[in-house]
């Protein structure tokens, strides 16, 4: 006998637009790790155009009246910039919160593809909403369409697809759900996050559909910490084990996964030695005793000489990019042997390594019990104290060279100036950079003291990152004072965003170095033989040339223009007051100083590898080219097997 068939129950629907829904739905997303749950949406930054004003600016308008503060929107000034600030803010929240984007079709939605690209390759979670063509392709050709005489589906966003971890685009509204799920799981997992893109083309923007009422329900997405494998970590430590000179590398996977703890655990039960790369700074103190700061082409040397000598390596959350391993000739000893736990598969495989694909902090709890009892010998540890401390005396020197402000014409040095932040900076404040020579002299030289106070975004290496991103900073840590270090080429990129600032009264510290052109790539370029060619901000002269008078721009008169406080200092002591004046005040704040572009920081003694011409009339290039022939014959194709038959 057959069963009654009974009647599906009737589905409960809401009506909303395809905008409204997308709104309600982020605004109903929270994560959770260890008990703690959050929003994952801090709000929507957003600019408006005609592809998005009437879809999604409407539907914000709506919340921003029925629900107040359910996804607070933002206005903005460049696209680009937008994505930069939700970066920082996911980089600050440990990747467990983030802001969403909304742009309008065409210039407004390609302006955000450098940012996608910096979240992608930084693994920060960021969602793109750019706006899109018509679906039902009513009125074309559109202002700002792309026509393909081979391919009438393609617009410009499908330039976001090589830039994002989850790509989609919502023709119907039936697609939304999945596509919003799909976007979420990628958003909250560690290990594939990154820029999240969702196109919303005009037209369905305002389309109204009856959503079941479960799509707005609250989710809570919960991020795990993946165990070691019990056979991979005994791998790992009979490979620590049978070490004699054993090196961790700290990366930013220490950090997000509030791992600093359980770092310090590790190595000061058994004396191994920490380096760390650019998004791991922090991950110990500058002074912590087992702590030898940065590694690679920018960093100490007290970590190179480690580095150098080191039989097994022991990254922990790092990528090993090409900064990390200095082009891979960091790790010399021709039998070295890499151990790496890291939660994203991709790397854990690199160098031939023994894969932990676990949580940082749950890995080194395992190894630290594991390895009970076993430590480096005495004279291993000497050295690492000798070698950090020698590199401290260096910094010392740089920081407070013996005739202050020694750069050309009394002007201060990029050294003291980074001096002096540190110093009047307190011990949770923030300093921020991304491009130029300063990232570089920061990673080497910042003495960290505490896992959030450095944040120097070094996997896209981004000029333009720094305004927005410090302010993205400053809203995820409002106790937090930011020091934004930025240099005169990198500010012109954004400066837009100091409206962004005053507008919601988010206070930052921009200090602005005017060198007067580029000062890293000079650096670069005149030791690759090119002469600092097409870096110096130059009048082009009478020959021809970009090297006549020196641009007559006035930054800091810039900067006022653009409703903020405006210090100016031109040596030691006017900085410091400056410094200490802005940090006191509750308004954005740019000190703008002068300084020599042709004094370096101390050297890493390291190299990175960017190819020199192989054929060349300059007597220059030719010998750089000799140079960098001797470095490359030094890289490591790191293959050796790291467990023994």
């Amino acid at each position: 006998m057959s069963a009654p068939s009974h009647p599906p129950a009737e589905t409960e629907t809401v009506r909303l637009t395809v905008a409204q829904a997308v709104v309600r739905f982020l605004a109903q997303q929270h994560t959770e790790r260890d008990g703690q749950r959050q929003r994952l949406f801090a709000g929507c930054l957003g600019i408006f155009g005609h592809g998005n004003v009437a879809g999604l600016g409407q539907a914000l308008l709506q919340a921003e009246l029925d629900e107040p503060g359910a996804l607070p929107y933002v206005l903005g000034r460049n696209e680009q910039a937008m994505v930069h600030t939700a970066v920082a803010y996911a980089r600050a929240k440990d990747r467990l919160q983030t802001w969403a984007i909304s742009t309008s079709v065409g210039p407004g939605s390609t302006n955000t593809l450098t940012g996608a690209a910096l979240a992608t390759i930084n693994r920060l979670p960021v969602l793109l909403l750019p706006a899109d063509t018509f679906a039902t392709r009513s009125a074309g050709s559109l202002l700002q369409e792309l026509e393909l005489p081979a391919s009438g589906d393609v617009t410009v966003n499908d330039a976001f697809r090589p830039v994002s971890r989850y790509f989609d685009r919502v023709w119907r509204p039936e697609q939304l759900p999945g596509a919003l799920l799909g976007a979420m799981r990628v958003l909250t997992d560690p290990a594939e996050t990154g820029a999240v893109t969702l196109c919303f083309p005009q037209d369905v923007q305002a389309e109204a559909f009856d959503w079941p009422v479960e799509l707005f329900a609250e989710r809570t997405w919960h991020v795990g910490r993946p165990l070691p494998e019990r056979a991979a970590l005994a791998r790992a430590v009979e490979a620590i084990r049978s070490a004699r000179r054993p090196l961790v590398v700290a990366g930013g996977g220490v950090v997000y996964s509030h791992a600093t703890e359980a770092l310090d655990a590790f190595a000061t039960a058994t004396g191994v030695p920490v380096a760390q790369t650019q998004a791991g700074k922090g991950a110990l103190p500058f002074d912590h005793p087992q702590s030898v700061g940065a590694i690679g082409s920018t960093g100490t040397t007290a970590a190179n000489a480690l580095a150098r000598e080191a039989d097994v390596v022991i990254g922990i959350g790092t990528r090993y990019q090409d900064f990390t391993t200095a082009s891979r000739t960091a790790f010399s000893d021709p039998g070295v042997r890499f151990v790496n736990v890291n939660v994203a598969s991709p790397d854990v495989v690199k160098h031939a390594g023994i894969a932990v694909q676990a949580d940082a902090r749950e890995a080194l709890t395992a190894l630290t019990d594991a390895l009970a009892g076993w430590s480096v010998d005495d004279a291993y540890r000497t050295r690492t104290a000798e070698l950090a401390a020698a590199w401290e005396a260096t910094v010392e020197a740089a920081y407070h060279p013996p005739v202050p402000s020694a750069g050309e014409g009394g002007r201060l040095t990029q050294n003291e100036v980074i001096g002096l932040v540190n110093e009047v900076s307190a011990p949770r404040d923030v300093v921020v950079c991304a491009a130029g020579s300063m990232p570089g002299d920061l990673h080497k030289m910042w003495r960290v003291r505490d896992p959030k106070g450095y944040h120097v975004e070094y996997g896209y290496s981004c000029m333009g990152y720094e305004i927005p991103g410090g302010i993205g900073i400053r809203m995820a840590a409002p106790d937090r004072d930011v020091f934004v270090m930025i240099g005169d080429g990198s500010y012109l990129m954004m400066p837009t965003e100091l409206v962004t600032a005053v507008q919601e009264g988010v206070k930052i510290v921009v200090v602005l170095v005017q060198n007067h052109g580029f000062a890293s790539i000079g650096a670069l370029s005149e030791q690759l033989g090119s002469q600092r060619f097409g870096t110096r901000y130059r009048a082009r002269a009478a020959n021809g040339r970009l090297e006549g008078d020196v641009l007559p721009v006035d930054l800091a008169a810039n900067a006022a223009s653009l409703g903020v406080d405006v210090l100016t200092a031109q040596d030691g002591p006017s900085l410091e007051a400056a410094l200490r004046k802005a940090k006191a005040s509750d308004r954005t704040t740019v000190v703008h100083v002068e300084t020599d572009p042709l004094v370096d920081a101390p050297s890493s003694e390291s190299w990175w590898d960017v190819p020199v011409s192989a054929v060349s009339t300059l007597e220059s290039t030719q010998q750089a080219r000799g140079v960098y022939e001797q470095w490359k014959a030094r890289q490591h194709p790191y293959l050796t097997p790291s467990e023994r038959s």
